[in-house]
């Protein structure tokens, strides 16, 4: 782990601690807006999935356990492991979620064993006063280890920069949507889609590891 990746993460954990110490277990306590929008986030993100209604799915920024409520409310029957690097997020998604079964969390920025798909949800938008280059390596970084723990598949979401700029704020980041693409299809070869088409100011990418 280099330094400046060192100094992210704890920035990213005290942002978040936070914020579900202030909130607690709603969106508002993982800096969502609404349930809508979050549940907007994970019908996008979970369609990298494709027809498997079973298997395994990792969640990198887990926060307070949405997801897999959300999942068990969709009929996908996964084993889950959420990852989270803040021990208060942590807390409060093994509180929020205990009435689930086979879904564990761990305090990590990666699962510690493969799954068959690994997915994140806003774990970009954060970037304080880092400059293009630090934060940019962030990204490649996690993205690299997303998909060196997927079997079949990995998603995640940005914001995007085509926001109404009167919208934007300085501590947030609005990548190209281009940019983000053309970087995955060079690393991951040609399965990568990406979605804009959505009722929310990001997209996400969800990209295939089986050929």
């Amino acid at each position: 782990m280099t330094k400046d990746t060192s100094s992210i993460l704890d920035r990213v954990a005290g942002y978040y601690s936070e914020k579900v110490e202030t909130f607690g277990a709603t969106p508002q306590g993982a800096d969502w807006r609404d349930e809508e929008s979050q549940r907007k986030r994970f019908d996008q993100l979970l369609l990298v999935v494709k027809n498997d209604v079973v298997g395994s799915i990792a969640e990198i920024g887990c926060g307070y356990g949405a997801l897999p409520v959300y999942m068990r409310q969709q009929n996908l029957n996964f084993d889950y492991l959420g990852c989270d690097i803040s021990t208060s997020m942590l807390k409060a998604a093994s509180h929020y979620c205990s009435s689930l079964k086979r879904v564990k969390f761990e305090q990590s920025t990666k699962p510690s064993q493969q799954v068959d798909y690994v997915i994140a949800s806003g774990i970009f938008n954060i970037r304080f006063d880092y400059d293009d280059d630090v934060w940019l390596q962030y990204v490649w970084d996690a993205i690299s280890s997303m998909a060196g723990c997927a079997r079949k598949g990995i998603a995640f979401n940005c914001l995007t920069a085509h926001s109404d700029p009167e919208r934007m704020r300085g501590n947030l980041w609005y990548p190209d949507p281009g940019y983000i693409l053309n970087h995955c299809l060079k690393h991951f070869g040609r399965r990568v889609l990406l979605a804009h088409d959505y009722d929310l100011y990001e997209f996400t990418v969800r990209i295939s590891l089986t050929r």
